[in-house]
């Protein structure tokens, strides 16, 4: 045997024990005529030593860094203990040692705290896999993997496959596509998802469905996205809403209990979209902490100045002199409370943070609620008092309080001030990665309008339902709109759909539907999208002749695994816990990949 134990297993109820462990030396230190090995693998670390005899014999051999080695000896009690280890209590009398296999020297130290940047460390994975934080953060993925399985098994989901091999059918983000070799000319896709197929499953009457699915999206990269990724894929049969979030629940609160040794809540808190849009500025709310968005349209109804909204011109304050505020279709706020002491440098600081393109405002106006009842703000010469009292008293501000606020046009503000919430969040220390706060997002638009296409686009995807109150409403009325300002008045924009996301933290980690499951309401949602008949009997025919043989009511749920485990594990990059990851270009270096192809493959494939 290379190995009695391995190099974490040995404890101080250990001592007196001849073993063997084999593994790769983490360090080693001379001391006069002593040496001391350390020797690594997935399990730990265990300190060796060479006696004077044994050290005199190997002299100038003594094994380097990453060697691997195999060493048999005696368990002794430690005299010098480490107690930031499990092993550090013992450690082995070396009575013989093996080179199984020589190493160069690493490009960069393998340790948690590695001296090598991202790139070296990504093109040399397989050495930075072998650091404990690596380790440690794809076992945290098995064992989210190992709960999820043993959780749907028991509540009767089967595993299976699906293809990888498919027809373009884009949801959403571009096909990565494959030439066919057999049949010149055409081409396979990869799966954005297993959309279709899974719903399939549900016709041929599985009634309930899982896998753990790679996916692939030939998209723009991010910390959080990755060309191909692994996600949590479910349907089921014969259930309404409220039973994929139920079933869904108890999913997520088995995998903290078991993995993170959480207790969530009995149940998630719900929101609908809009109240997570103008509470929060987006659909993903983070409900860690409050600062929640004021939106000072109500004052219309107290002041002149502010004039009144319709569905196609936003509101507008008239007239103030304050071009900001004149300018502006939405003015919105966030009230920072009295214990952050914000000074007027750091505000000159926000103001310019708000003012680069990724956020795209003109600038920061604010208002100080004195503790003294006073008030004080950057454009009090154009209002009275009277007025920032409002605005005060409407932001439910306390003395001592500051209130910021943003102004412009009304879709980019809102994103403004959602990034400037979560941005305060950080800054007053209120996102604690420690803690843990779920919250389901329901009654989407179905529909959202596509400038660059002038009409409708599914805001989930075409296979999604409406309520099911509005599907009358839905097939009854006519799709076509003129233009954008349209758009506010045509009855399809009032439809929501039966749709849902849980969100973590801030993150998104999982999003479903009920899905549509009458040929005929398919086709008008196809419609609806701008697709022809011809395009949508050429792309989804068989899903639509799949319809008319008894389909039943179905829904399903897929969750970003790659996302949760980074969550779980106080990661802001999913990369940490996918053991051969892409960089942000979406290259392999460690493969050099994507690369050229010969000519003869080029030629095979009639390219």
């Amino acid at each position: 045997m290379y190995r009695t134990h391995t190099c974490g297993e040995l404890r101080l109820t250990d001592q007196g024990k001849i073993v063997t462990l084999a593994g790769w030396v983490q360090r080693s230190r001379k001391f006069g005529g002593i040496t001391f090995i350390d020797i690594r693998d997935r399990y730990g670390i265990t300190q060796g030593v060479l006696n004077e005899e044994l050290n005199s014999k190997i002299d100038n051999n003594i094994p380097g860094r990453e060697y691997v080695v195999q060493l048999k000896g005696l368990v002794v009690e430690r005299s010098s203990k480490n107690i930031n280890i499990p092993t550090g209590s013992i450690e082995i009398e070396i009575k013989e040692l093996n080179i199984l296999s020589l190493s160069k020297i690493p490009p960069f130290t393998i340790e948690d705290n590695s001296d090598g940047g991202e790139d070296i460390r990504m093109k040399f994975r397989y050495l930075d896999l072998r650091r404990s934080v690596l380790r440690k953060n794809l076992e945290l993925r098995y064992a989210i993997s190992r709960s999820t399985r043993n959780y749907l098994h028991e509540n009767g989901f089967l595993d299976i496959e699906t293809p990888f091999l498919i027809k373009s059918t884009p949801e959403g983000a571009r096909d990565f596509v494959v030439p066919s070799r057999m049949e010149p000319g055409l081409f396979y896709a990869l799966p954005q998802s297993p959309q279709t197929f899974k719903q399939l499953l549900m016709v041929s009457g599985f009634d309930r469905y899982y896998q753990i699915v790679k996916c692939f999206r030939d998209e723009d990269l991010r910390a959080d996205r990755q060309p191909e990724f692994t996600q949590i894929d479910c349907e089921m049969t014969f259930v309404e809403q409220e039973d994929i979030l139920v079933m869904f629940e108890g999913l997520i609160k088995r995998i903290f209990l078991e993995v993170k040794q959480i207790a969530l809540p009995n149940a998630f808190q719900r929101m609908t979209w809009e109240e997570a849009m103008w509470n929060y500025g987006n659909d993903k709310p983070d409900i860690r902490f409050g600062l929640t968005i004021c939106n000072l349209r109500v004052l219309s109804d107290i002041f002149p100045a502010f004039s009144k909204s319709t569905a196609t011109s936003p509101l507008y304050l008239k007239n103030t002199g304050f071009p900001i505020f004149d300018e502006a279709q939405s003015i919105l706020a966030i009230c920072i409370p009295t214990e952050s002491e914000i000074t007027r440098k750091e505000i000159e600081l926000l103001s310019e943070w708000v003012k680069r393109p990724q956020v795209g405002m003109k600038g920061i106006s604010y208002i100080r609620y004195y503790s003294d009842g006073s008030i004080k703000s950057s454009f009090d010469k154009f209002y009275s008092e009277s007025f920032l009292k409002e605005i005060v008293l409407y932001c439910k501000s306390e003395p001592g309080d500051l209130i910021l606020l943003l102004a412009g046009p009304e879709d980019i503000t809102r994103k403004a001030i959602s990034e400037l919430r979560l941005f305060m969040g950080e800054k007053l220390r209120k996102r604690n990665p420690e803690e843990y706060k779920l919250i389901w997002i329901i009654d989407f638009p179905l529909f959202e309008y596509n400038s660059e296409l002038g009409g409708w686009t599914a805001r989930h995807h075409p296979f999604t339902s409406p309520k099911l109150d509005q599907i009358e409403l839905m097939m009854k009325q006519d799709p076509k709109i003129l233009n954008q300002e349209a758009y506010f008045e045509h009855p399809f924009y009032n439809i929501r759909a039966n749709a849902y996301d849980l969100v973590l933290n801030g993150n998104e980690i999982g999003g479903g539907s009920i899905r549509i499951f009458q040929r005929e309401l398919q086709e008008k949602m196809f419609a609806a999208i701008g697709l022809t008949e011809e395009d949508a009997q050429y792309k989804f025919g068989f899903l639509m002749g799949a319809f008319e043989y008894g389909a039943p009511p179905h829904g399903g749920i897929a969750f970003g695994l790659d996302r949760l485990c980074a969550i779980l594990g106080g990661s802001e990059s999913i990369r940490d816990f996918i053991a051969f990851p892409k960089n942000n270009s979406g290259r392999d270096t460690m493969l050099d990949a994507p690369s050229k192809i010969s000519l003869r493959q080029l030629k095979e494939l009639n390219l």
